[in-house]
């Protein structure tokens, strides 16, 4: 360096920094996030809104006022109808997002929607999210079922499930890629809840030729799948054992049915106490046999959002059950079944916000 360089430094420029650029690089990096989410999201996290949606329903039924309730039942009577409405609301709210992103992934990446649909566990997945909202429906602390708008959004929710039922059943009894006796898997009886719950919201609009079509096409098919799974006939499609959670459905089909025939009778009669100790007894003979599940509890997945709808599905039909029975035992089973519910919903709820905490946290860092 000279005595000139020495005497006159060059002063230190800064470059400007190209905003536009760092914008495009953010902008283009939330559209990979988002592409991300949305190859990754399959119709299988509606389990969430599920699970949700059907608390909100059995809160609701419990909280209920009734003469000469029995003391088990007054605990829960005693609880402020504004819990069921902030329930309600949180399951709108998660339904409503997921079906959001559900959407957008249809008009995106309408590839990975068809691959599910010809998927033997995903396509009965997409049963699912109609089953949420006709739930939701059912539990509406602002709706009452004879009103018009009732009506309109039973319509809305039903008819995409009935055309499900004609594709679906319609390849089970014909020569084709899902035969019954080669895809007949657990997940296979989400197409019978759906026609059931249809049919208990049906009954309760008052329309009963419309319940009972629904009710008689899902039990019909439920009796055949039930049948079918429980041959476990050469050639049929096993489920991954982390999906062994799915089992719980078992029980969950008769529950519903107890609950369906329940609203179109008007009484809890033989029926649907057959139903709903066939429930209760398939119930104790998968919580008899805990090393079934050990392999899909070694890690947390989406796949245990589908302990708590069938908990709650048999919960609801217990508390029927106790009402028209008002028997100390019927009480009792009532009570531990939905103290049994609210608990595995609940926890359920807080693992996954942890683990949604965690990975936004993990995704945040540079």
């Amino acid at each position: 360096m000279d005595e000139n360089e020495k005497q006159h430094p060059q002063p230190h420029v800064e470059l400007p920094i190209d905003v536009s650029v760092t914008e495009t690089e953010s902008n283009c990096t939330k559209i990979q996030s988002l592409c991300s989410i949305l190859t990754q999201f399959h119709a299988g996290y509606f389990r969430i809104s599920l699970s949700l949606t059907s608390q909100a329903f059995l809160l609701k039924i419990l909280i209920e006022p009734i003469q000469d309730a029995h003391a088990l039942r007054r605990l829960f009577s005693s609880i402020p109808s504004s819990v069921h409405t902030l329930l309600w609301f949180l399951a709108f709210f998660v339904l409503g997002t997921l079906s959001f992103l559900y959407i957008l992934k249809c008009v995106l990446h309408f590839d990975r929607v068809k691959d599910e649909f010809l998927n033997h566990v995903g396509v009965n997945y997409l049963f699912v999210p109609w089953i949420c909202w006709l739930i939701l429906l059912e539990s509406s602390p602002f709706l009452s079922p004879r009103t018009l708008f009732f009506k309109i959004l039973w319509w809305v929710f039903v008819v995409p499930m009935v055309m499900l039922d004609v594709k679906i059943y319609g390849q089970w009894f014909t020569k084709g890629k899902r035969f019954l006796s080669v895809g007949a898997n657990p997940t296979s009886q989400l197409s019978v809840i759906g026609n059931l719950v249809g049919a208990q919201a049906a009954a309760q609009m008052g329309w009963k030729e419309s319940a009972l079509c629904m009710f008689s096409l899902g039990i019909v098919h439920y009796l055949v799948l039930f049948v079918t799974l429980y041959q476990r006939l050469a050639g049929n499609n096993s489920i991954p054992s982390m999906l062994r959670p799915v089992f719980f459905l078992f029980f969950a089909a008769p529950s519903m049915a107890s609950l369906a025939w329940n609203s179109i009778c008007g009484q809890f009669d033989t029926t649907c106490k057959m139903l709903f100790f066939l429930s209760f007894f398939l119930f104790l003979s998968l919580v008899s046999r805990p090393m079934l599940f050990k392999k899909s509890m070694k890690k947390f997945n989406v796949a245990w959002w589908a302990y708590s709808f069938p908990l709650t599905a048999l919960a609801l039909a217990s508390v029927e059950y106790a009402h028209e029975v008002k028997g100390i035992m019927a009480h009792t089973i009532m009570f531990l079944l939905s103290a049994v519910s609210v608990f595995v919903s609940l926890l359920l709820l807080l693992i996954t916000a942890i683990k949604i905490s965690r990975h936004a946290f993990t995704s945040l860092q540079p």
